[in-house]
């Protein structure tokens, strides 16, 4: 199956131009379906915005900290602040041709199809798919780039141009290819089929970056994997990383288990261990923002969750955080329209995440100047030099 006739139009996200020329080429096609780069979720989001529909949902802090939740909501939430930053200075919402595609079907009794793949997916394969350094270094450049110099937008139809759009397709490849096999490659492959399924007269709705591999991947039928592969969330692999993360603890207690019982005097390796990571848990939430019982939290915590790889300071401080600003839906709404840092800083959501942050960092600075600073000199003391 295979439509009869395709018409694949590559947009900007944020572009006025784009709005039209999807508006124009839907009329002047009369297709059968109009497909757009959208799953059901963002699809509804944007009706709901559209018609001034509140959501009807509960922030929940501790299933935003807990596991990938909390890597993938930072995420999520700086890359939907750039769209909409850009999207504002070029006086565009971001996913307006996608709405302005759906409205064009509508008024020609065309149906809508939407062939992306699960936000949701998509983010947690690309985070099950990362290292530790990856992760590291994509989160570390989102950030740096909030205190980087704003450069004005001369024309945002530049984006759409082939040897722009593989300038920044390879900048992002190079940072992270698999996050780029599976925030890309893999959705090219997933939208290329969806579009096959589908018969008729069609015209597909897709950001630029992804029309060339959408192309590919339908001239090469027999290349796309199968859908239910690239939609099943496996576990993560055990990476050098986490072996890491695990051994350290592991050692941590295995030194001062072997130390006393030779008989050598822990206490004052405990208590500057507790220092270490306790205090420096605390200043890093108090750095973050934090208000004073969420700092004294990283403190008491912070011993314990150093050498419990599954647990964090910056949950039990974050959540300590949350009830004490007394975080709303209005948060979670508001931190993607900040449009400057100090906005984003005056949101409560975003106060509480910085805290958690602040306090696992703390905690994690903690346990590495423990190494030298305790670790080593039980180490001397039970080799007996």
């Amino acid at each position: 199956m295979a439509p009869d006739n395709l018409t694949i139009i590559g947009t900007a996200h944020v572009s006025e131009k784009s709005v039209e020329e999807v508006k124009n080429t839907i009329i002047e096609c009369e297709p059968d379906i109009v497909a757009v780069e959208l799953d059901a979720a963002r699809y509804q989001n944007l009706l709901n915005e559209k018609n001034g529909v509140q959501e009807d949902k509960e922030i929940k802090i501790r299933e935003i900290l807990k596991n990938n939740n909390f890597t993938m909501f930072l995420v999520s939430g700086f890359l939907s602040y750039f769209q909409k930053k850009i999207g504002e200075e070029v006086g565009v919402k971001p996913g307006s041709e996608m709405m302005a595609a759906a409205e064009a079907a509508t008024e020609a009794g065309a149906k809508i199809a939407l062939i992306d793949r699960d936000i949701q997916i998509t983010l947690k394969r690309a985070l099950n798919r990362m290292s530790f350094w990856e992760k590291a270094k994509f989160i570390y450049s989102i950030i740096a780039s909030f205190f980087s110099k704003d450069e004005a937008i001369e024309d945002i139809e530049d984006i759409k141009q082939g040897d722009a759009l593989e300038e920044v397709m390879g900048y992002f490849q190079e940072m992270s290819p698999r996050a780029y096999e599976v925030l890309v490659a893999e959705r090219d492959a997933y939208m290329a089929q969806r579009l096959l399924d589908l018969e008729g007269n069609v015209v597909a709705v897709v950001g630029a970056g992804h029309k060339k591999g959408i192309q590919k991947n339908m001239e090469n039928p027999q290349d796309i994997p199968p859908l239910y592969q690239l939609v099943e969330l496996k576990e993560p692999r055990i990476s050098a990383s986490k072996i890491i993360l695990f051994a350290i603890p592991v050692i941590f207690i295995l030194i001062f288990v072997f130390a006393f019982l030779k008989g050598i005097n822990i206490q004052s390796g405990i208590l500057e261990f507790v220092l270490l990571t306790g205090g420096l848990a605390c200043a890093g939430s108090l750095l973050a923002g934090s208000k004073i019982p969420s700092a004294i939290t990283a403190f008491i915590v912070a011993p314990f969750t150093a050498i419990h790889p599954l647990l964090a300071a910056g949950w039990f401080a974050g959540i300590v955080e949350a009830k004490l600003r007394g975080v709303s839906i209005e948060d979670l709404e508001n931190l993607p329209k900040s449009e400057s840092l100090r906005d984003m800083w005056d949101n409560r959501l975003f106060r509480i995440l910085l805290v958690v942050v602040g306090a696992n960092i703390g905690t994690m600075i903690g346990v590495f100047l423990s190494i030298p600073n305790v670790l080593m000199p039980l180490i001397n003391k039970l080799m007996g030099m």
